[in-house]
């Protein structure tokens, strides 16, 4: 297959998609975004994710977006929360529209066609941009924008954690889990309370695997 691009955050599920990419293309390049973010150590992590897998890597500043929504993920005082019937407070608005657009054009003068991003429908949190009709709406609207055959791969979007960080042991890629970041507050080592903290341990407790990150 032909070379490709990974959206990623220097997350669990981003690096997982950077190992699948990697396995099935010949040249993988990533791109990360600084959106004003308040874990923003997870640019950190992009980076010298970077390069322990020897990826070339483009970081991006959106960080205009942090002024246009209040949201628990760009806003540090903020309460992280899911109320019932409601989206959750780390949900921001139009993130992964913007960001998936971005990559395409970027992509584009790249001459790459194949672009991966790891939502996923199976545990997204109530995200309604992780959904599959909305990733299938996207990569049609972008294709007609820019007359362009881009396909938007998403490896993860009905696995559960627990299935994914199987991909990762099935790929020999568990060790770089080691250097994700995933807590929504920012800490590491993570504070272990937050949903996403939650999230990572009960997939690695369901695979019955140790998390590298500890």
């Amino acid at each position: 297959m032909s070379e490709a691009l990974v959206v990623f955050s220097g997350g669990q599920d981003s690096t997982t998609c950077l190992a699948i990419a990697k396995a099935n293309h010949p040249i993988v390049q990533a791109i990360a975004f600084d959106y004003g973010q308040r874990h923003r150590i997870e640019l950190d992590q992009a980076r010298y994710l970077a390069d322990y897998t020897q990826t070339a890597l483009k970081i991006v500043d959106l960080s205009f977006m942090s002024s246009l929504t209040q949201n628990a993920l760009t806003d540090s005082t903020a309460d992280i929360s899911h109320p019932d019937g409601q989206l959750p407070s780390t949900f921001v608005p139009g993130r992964n529209q913007l960001f998936l657009s971005v990559a395409a054009s970027w992509a584009y003068q790249l001459n790459i066609q194949h672009l991966y991003t790891g939502v996923c429908e199976a545990d997204y949190s109530g995200y309604p941009d992780c959904r599959y009709n909305f990733i299938q709406s996207l990569e049609h609207s972008i294709q007609l924008g820019m007359e362009y055959a881009i396909q938007i791969h998403t490896p993860l979007m009905n696995k559960t954690k627990a299935e994914s960080i199987q991909i990762m042991q099935q790929l020999g890629c568990l060790d770089w889990y080691a250097h994700t970041h995933t807590c929504y507050r920012g800490h590491r080592p993570p504070c272990g309370t937050c949903p996403a903290c939650q999230l990572r341990a009960a997939g690695f407790a369901e695979a019955g695997i140790e998390d590298p990150l500890g």
